[in-house]
């Protein structure tokens, strides 16, 4: 064996014998998770991956992603024999206000997206791989661990197939088979066949090895980045906890320090100090960029009768003739999104991700890693599958946007199982997020535009299938944050809030109390979050506190609990009588009207509810 591979030997043991110890100093943490990977890295770092830890932004720097993120003890070993953090950081290890969290996040710079929950980092890298082959047209790599346990997650295979079939040659997996997981053996073992078997049938090049073994290693790297035309995975036989007798290969050492931590450290051979000079990316490379122009909404028609969905279509297009860093993502639903306008206007920047929206969003959070800006779209209900990623985009600091069509029970005939109706729930709760349910097609216009700019966060747009009679003409303005009052007057008796497609529902309840001698206050309700909470409080005590909101959405988590909160927060001086009118039973199908009847959330019902209010 020559002076290299002994190196990467000796470098092996280092970022074993780092993950050890912090794991050890924590009293918690995945060391024996970070032990098995480690050659594998050694390897990689010293010859493979092409960085500059100065310079994180470089766009010519290669990719490397920790889809098993629980071994976080081995990632920041990597950074500390980089010479990016210092051994006094290391000793913070999941300490109150370090970066060097459980398991990584983009507080560290050279962190791409936050990883732990399994099963995403490797989607999210096809999506990073996607972004430098289609968008930026440069020559990265990405390079991804993964751990044998996660191979079980549905959206790994997602990735597999997309991967495959839009050819990312320059994207390079790595399966960390050390066999157990966290309570018994995995699936599979080490039946490397298994997992070559499955890559193979997905269209990668696969490649078996030793993952001890740092010449059969380099050979496995070389081939990989030799390979054209199709994604290789390097799936490499390891031992949990190697080198360590009392945890090597044995089961429950898993998320735990090691037993005795100094004495292991003395076993693996004790300190080094090896620092890696990583392989640098070209300089001067620069992504490609699209032209830009001037924004040119579309324009609509005062009474007209257009669906919010085909409003989001009209204004993305227009959006991305004025940025060129705008690009359209979807599930497969694109004539029912309307995203095909997008597609047909700049088709370079359109992604169709099919029938897997975990990978739909996991591409979205991915370009935007690349500095693109991401909106991706399905029917509301669907969304609820990749859930976790909009989650862990959160925690990942992301900047993306959603949107949900076909909300609610007014699509009618479809029935329940297509229906959105927990969406503003699940979309309000997640960290930083920003929910927006416009009305009309001017409205909805406005948003699309506001969307790109909103500074942090995730955005969401809920639509409408059926069409809606536009209420605003072309000089009215929006913000994020805002409401409109549309029906007003000093004798108030009650106050309606509404968005979408009760919105409508709500003005034609507000002129039947008109015509009996009853004013309603209607307030369009277009951001759910941020709410204008300031507009809500001076209409509920001009009406004497009685409030009515209605929603096309489930009573728990929508615009009531929204409004009730904000009215909480104000304090009133006034007592609250409040009335939330939701979906509060199982929809069934029949048509929109009927549907919106049957739920208690049409014109009549809400009629009904502000004359008890108002006595």
């Amino acid at each position: 064996m020559d002076d290299e591979m002994q190196g990467w030997q000796e470098l092996g043991q280092q970022l074993r014998v780092d993950a050890v110890r912090v794991s050890g100093v924590a009293g918690s943490g995945h060391p024996t998770s970070s032990m098995s990977a480690a050659d594998l890295m050694a390897v990689l770092i010293s010859k493979y991956l092409h960085y500059d830890f100065n310079d994180p932004e470089n766009p010519a720097n290669d990719h490397l992603i920790f889809s098993k993120g629980h071994a976080s003890p081995l990632l920041y070993a990597i950074y500390k024999a980089v010479g990016a953090v210092t051994g006094e950081e290391m000793a913070t290890y999941r300490q109150q206000g370090s970066r060097l969290e459980g398991h990584p996040t983009p507080s560290l710079p050279w962190v791409d997206v936050a990883t732990g929950s399994l099963g995403q980092g490797l989607p999210i890298a096809v999506g990073v791989a996607l972004a430098g082959k289609k968008l930026d047209q440069l020559d990265f790599r990405t390079w991804v661990l993964c751990g044998d346990s996660e191979m079980a997650e549905g959206s790994m295979w997602e990735a597999f197939e997309e991967a495959s079939f839009v050819g990312l040659d320059n994207l390079t997996a790595i399966i960390d088979v050390n066999r157990l997981g966290q309570s018994m053996e995995t699936r599979h073992g080490w039946d490397l066949d298994a997992y070559r078997n499955r890559a193979e049938a997905f269209g990668w090049h696969a490649i078996e090895v030793d993952g001890h073994d740092v010449e059969a290693i380099d050979a496995a790297f070389a081939e990989a980045v030799a390979t054209t035309g199709k994604p290789s995975v390097i799936i490499a036989k390891t031992k949990k906890g190697a080198g360590v007798k009392s945890v090597e290969d044995q089961l429950n050492a898993h998320g735990k320090a090691v037993p005795d931590y100094e004495e292991a450290i003395e076993e693996l051979g004790g300190d080094r100090n090896i620092r890696v000079d990583v392989p640098k990316p070209p300089t001067g490379a620069k992504a490609r960029t699209f032209e830009t122009g001037k924004l040119e909404l579309p324009t609509y028609e005062l009474g007209e009768k257009v669906a919010t969905r085909k409003a989001y279509g009209e204004a993305l297009a227009a959006l991305g003739s004025a940025r060129g860093d705008v690009v359209a993502l979807d599930g497969e639903v694109s004539n029912s999104t309307y995203s095909e306008i997008f597609r047909e206007a700049h088709p370079e920047r359109y992604f169709e991700c099919y029938i897997a929206e975990q990978q739909m969003i996991a591409t979205a959070v991915g370009m935007q890693v690349q500095h693109w800006m991401p909106f991706a779209s399905t029917f509301a209900a669907f969304l609820s599958r990749a859930y976790d990623f909009i989650r862990m985009g959160a925690v990942s600091q992301v900047r993306m946007n959603i949107c949900g069509s076909h909300a609610g029970v007014s699509i009618g005939e479809d029935g329940p199982s297509q229906m959105g109706l927990e969406d503003i729930a699940s979309f309000r709760a997640v960290l930083n997020s920003t929910v927006l349910y416009p009305s009309d097609a001017v409205q909805t216009a406005h948003l699309v535009a506001l969307m790109a700019d909103i500074p942090e966060g995730t955005a969401y747009l809920r639509t409408t299938r059926g069409g809606t009679e536009v209420l605003y003409g072309p000089d009215e303005t929006f913000e994020i944050g805002g409401s409109k009052v549309l029906r007003s007057s000093d004798d108030d008796k009650v106050t309606i809030v509404a968005a979408g497609i009760t919105l409508h529902e709500a003005l034609k309840a507000a002129d039947a109390l008109s015509a009996d001698g009853i004013a309603a206050r209607v307030i369009d309700l277009y951001s759910v979050k941020p709410i204008d909470a300031a507009t809500l409080t001076e209409a509920a005590r001009a009406t004497e506190g009685r409030v009515i909101t209605v929603e096309d959405h489930w009573p728990e988590g929508g615009i009531g609990d929204a409004v009730a909160s904000a009215l909480g927060e104000a304090q009133l001086d006034i007592p609250l009588k409040f009335v939330k009118l939701a979906v509060s039973k199982l929809p069934g199908s029949a048509k929109p009207d009927e549907c919106i009847a049957a739920a208690g959330i049409d014109a009549e019902s809400i009629a009904d509810a502000a004359r008890k209010l108002a006595g």
